[in-house]
């Protein structure tokens, strides 16, 4: 690689012939060209080339201007404006408690980008040392001074180190450098990721900043908690990405020592300078908090990157994430404890015990109805409310294990709960769902926060759960009329151009939140209706819906959440959007459709925290030693971030239902970045795993609490973990084993349902099974995958390594489980069609093996 530096200077005359404005001085090599000038006074860039394709291009305005903020006294921490939505009223809401501290700090005048004193200055002093270039001003304040050097092992990247020295007592906080700016007719794309992404500027404030429909239009100073990638970036219509990453470390870590720090602020990150020009910028410290204090001569450093890609926003995410957080590095560290197949085998008992799942039995309308206790948050509830989750999940386990406490006790009254939760009544909810929750003491069915009737609540807990339920029993003529009545319902209110409204008041069945668009998977349920069927009109209804969804959402960077206590934040169902895409182009072949599911699942990977460097530091978790990476962020998705989100406190979920799309995703483009995700979010997690129930915790920051409130999120659990090794398996066998996916699971994301119709292994059909006990190998790394020939007297057992070194393992088999006519006569490896020896069996990174077992 050749580097340059570009620094035409006469000896012993450095001062005079840099006051005379006659120096070119330049940071070059064959990628990017950093070009300063001098105007007798001052230092600024004057031209910015990036090479794409073999030529030198344009496209950013040069800057070099400095911004430093200061307050003599600490910035007020109260709200510093309030602001409308676009049909009038305050946002949020007051019914939106749980929304109510995040916007509130929110919207101080720090978070706002108006607090402090402004110093804006271009550097007056260069000093040019080897292969780098200090530049100085002196201020009212502070000295700043900052060094430039090109970086030699990532040639797109300028690396800066940013010294503070004050002068007087205060607040300070010092502004990376605007490199350039890029015009609002030049933008193609700007993110700050896990907050927002778009393609245009959004002047409703409130839509911007709590939604991320469109660009906000103010610098805003976002907090790295919810930031998932830290790299801001603007990207230009002619190719170039310009994005600012800081040095790892200095932001904070989530759980620094002994206790939870997620809520800490070291970092501002803004698509914007504070002169409101789109430039990505980073703020260290950040004004008002802790390391902003300082006394004069008290001296702080801070280092941080450039990047200026000749590419697209998703090159500069992966480089930020992988060659300077080390993301695809640090998942080596990733050792299971218990493989994922024994935790469902676990969560299986959990389930079926009435007491650890907290199963309740009702009599409504003359049906047994059953379901979970939720103690959740649910308006109207007084400890009673009942919630089933993930019924393809159910029906899989019932039908995989063939259990009698699951098919006689659990699926029956799980069937009548659905069947009457659905509005029969003849008018304008007919065929819409009364209510995700059941509440015992008041009987009646309830929405989670208010009396609304939504669309996509219609398309998850009617056409998907009953949908899922049809797969396992096409023959149950009730669910075939319940499902046909909600999707004439749903059909029935797309509006014409494809759309839906986000929700109906029930009282008066006027639509609600007229400020957001239902940017939402909503389109799925006519999915669900044709595939059911076979009805034309549905499927055109769901192309239709789809078209203006890629328009709205996927082309904009626009997205709505499912969660009605979070007023629907972004969350999970844009990685559903994705699967749903993918859906539709397997049943149309239009390849519009799975290429904007591709853009939808490359959003997505902006969902999934990729910082802190995860490593072995041994730190204390509520008593117990764990190494960082044990309890690490980093591959972790949230249930919904930016500004509203549960992420903000709470952290992210270890519901990682996106894992089995990523792994189809990493299938269709190649892109590694989703297959590492995907087993960063599964493997290693046992940290949050109670040890007595294998259920996992919902939030990162009740580590191992098990499901406490939320019992019903161990039958999603196991869906996404059916999902995720099963893609896995799919992917690793080129396809030579696979099995049916169904539709996906309300309301948490992609994964979707299994063992409704046999697959195939090396093209004999076979069934999936769990038979605990029966196969059980002797690492953890390795999960086991069971599956019954329908013509064969023959079983197959698929061992997956889920970890990124080799593994050398024993598999005992107990033949005992199959019966006592079963018996074991000959096995073999599928792969080489080798007789098979289970003693020591080794499988490569990541690898498959496949043991054929013929039964007497």
């Amino acid at each position: 690689m050749k580097l340059y530096f570009a620094i035409f200077l006469c000896l012993g005359s450095i001062n005079y012939v840099l006051g005379q404005g006659k120096t070119p001085v330049s940071l070059a090599n064959d990628h990017i060209s950093i070009q300063f000038k001098n105007d007798s006074k001052n230092w600024s860039i004057n031209k910015i080339l990036v090479k794409k394709d073999g030529k030198w291009i344009e496209g950013l305005t040069p800057s070099g201007e400095y911004t430093l903020l200061y307050a003599e006294t600490k910035p007020s921490d109260e709200p510093a404006e309030t602001f409308e939505k676009t049909t009038g009223g305050t946002f949020p809401e007051d019914n939106y408690h749980y929304q109510e501290r995040q916007w509130k700090e929110s919207t101080t005048a720090v978070s706002l980008n108006k607090a402090g004193q402004v110093f804006s200055f271009l550097p007056a002093d260069l000093s040019a040392k080897k292969n780098e270039l200090e530049f100085t001003k002196e201020t009212e304040v502070a000295t700043v001074k900052a060094t430039w050097k090109l970086d030699p092992n990532y040639p797109t990247d300028i690396q800066v180190t940013m010294r503070l020295i004050p002068k007087k007592k205060g607040y300070f906080s010092l502004a990376t450098p605007t490199l350039a700016s890029v015009t609002t007719n030049q933008m193609s794309w700007a993110s700050v990721p896990g907050y927002f992404q778009g393609n245009f500027i959004q002047r409703n404030f409130a839509l911007a900043y709590a939604y991320g429909h469109g660009i906000p239009d103010r610098p805003v100073v976002y907090r790295e908690r919810c930031a998932t990638t830290l790299s801001p970036l603007i990207s230009t219509k002619n190719g170039i990405t310009l994005s600012v990453i800081p040095n790892p470390g200095l932001a904070r870590d989530p759980w620094a020592n002994d206790k939870v720090s997620q809520t800490d602020w070291h970092l501002g990150l803004s698509h914007m300078n504070r002169k409101s020009q789109l430039s990505p910028t980073l703020y260290y410290p950040v004004l008002g908090e802790p390391k902003s204090e300082l006394n004069a001569g008290e001296e702080i450093t801070y280092s941080f990157r450039y990047s200026l890609i000749a590419g697209d926003w998703f090159q500069a995410i992966k480089h930020a994430a992988n060659d300077i957080y080390k993301f695809h590095e640090t998942l080596s560290l990733r050792q299971s404890k218990q493989a994922l197949t024994d935790r469902i085998e676990k969560m299986h008992h959990y389930l079926t015990d009435p007491k650890t799942s907290l199963w309740n039995i009702e009599e409504y309308e003359g049906k047994q109805i059953g379901a979970q206790s939720y103690l959740g948050g649910v308006v109207g509830s007084n400890k009673d409310a009942m919630k089933n989750a993930d019924y393809g999940a159910m029906w899989m386990l019932a039908n995989a294990t063939n259990d009698p406490e699951l098919k006689e006790k659990v699926l029956p009254p799980a069937l009548n709960f659905k069947l009457v939760q659905q509005e029969t009544n003849k008018g304008f909810f007919e065929g819409a769902i009364e209510g995700q929750y059941y509440l015992a003491k008041s009987k009646k069915f309830v929405e989670e926060w208010g009396e609304v009737v939504e669309p996509i609540a219609l398309t998850y807990y009617v056409l998907l759960d009953m949908g899922n339920m049809l797969l396992f029993e096409p023959q149950n003529a009730e669910l075939k009329e319940k499902l046909r009545l909600g999707a004439d319902k749903l059909l029935k209110w797309q509006n014409t151009d494809g759309s839906w409204a986000v929700a109906y008041d029930r009282k008066n069945e006027q639509k609600l939140f007229k400020d957001i668009q239902d940017v939402r998977p909503t389109f799925y349920g006519m999915i669900v209706a044709y595939r059911i069927s076979k009805d034309e009109k549905y499927l055109k209804a769901a192309q239709k819906g789809a078209d203006w969804f890629v328009k709205n959402a996927v082309e904009t960077g626009s997205f709505l959440g499912v969660c009605g206590d979070a007023r629907y934040a972004p969350d999970f169902a844009t990685g559903q959007s994705a699967q749903a895409l993918l859906d539709l182009y397997d049943l149309t072949k239009n390849k519009k459709y799975q290429d904007a599911a591709v853009t939808c699942a490359k959003i997505y990977t902006a969902s999934i925290y990729t910082h802190p460097i995860a490593n072995r530091k041994i730190k204390q978790v509520n008593g117990n030693s764990r190494e960082d990476w044990e309890i690490s962020q980093t591959g972790l998705s949230f249930e919904h971030g930016g500004i509203f989100g549960s992420a903000t406190r709470l952290g992210p979920i270890q519901l990682a239902s996106h894992a089995g799309l990523f792994v189809r995703m990493y299938q269709l483009t190649g892109e590694q970045i989703f297959a590492d995700m995907a087993r960063s979010a599964a493997i290693g997690r046992d940290a949050f795993v109670d040890s007595k129930t294998s259920v996992a915790s919902y939030y990162w920051q009740a580590m191992n609490k098990g499901a406490g409130p939320y019992p019903h999120h161990a039958w999603w659990q196991i869906g996404w973990i059916t999902d995720y090794l099963l893609s896995e398996v799919a992917l690793r066998s080129n396809g030579k084993i696979e099995f049916p996916r169904g539709f996906v699971a309300p309301k948490v994301g992609p994964h979707q349902t299994y063992g409704f119709e046999p697959g195939k292994v090396y093209g004999d059909k076979a069934r999936l099974v769990i038979l605990e006990g029966f196969a059980v190998a002797s690492k953890p790394a390795i999960d086991v995958i069971t599956a019954r020939s329908t013509s064969k007297n023959s079983i197959y057992i698929t061992l997956l390594n889920n970890s990124a070194s080799a593994t050398t393992f024993t598999l005992k088999l107990d033949q005992s489980k199959l019966g006592e006519s079963k018996k074991i006569q000959e096995q073999k490896w599928l792969e080489n069609n080798q007789p098979a020896k289970t003693d020591q069996i080794t499988i490569n990174p990541f690898g498959l093996k496949t043991l054929k077992i013929d039964l007497l």
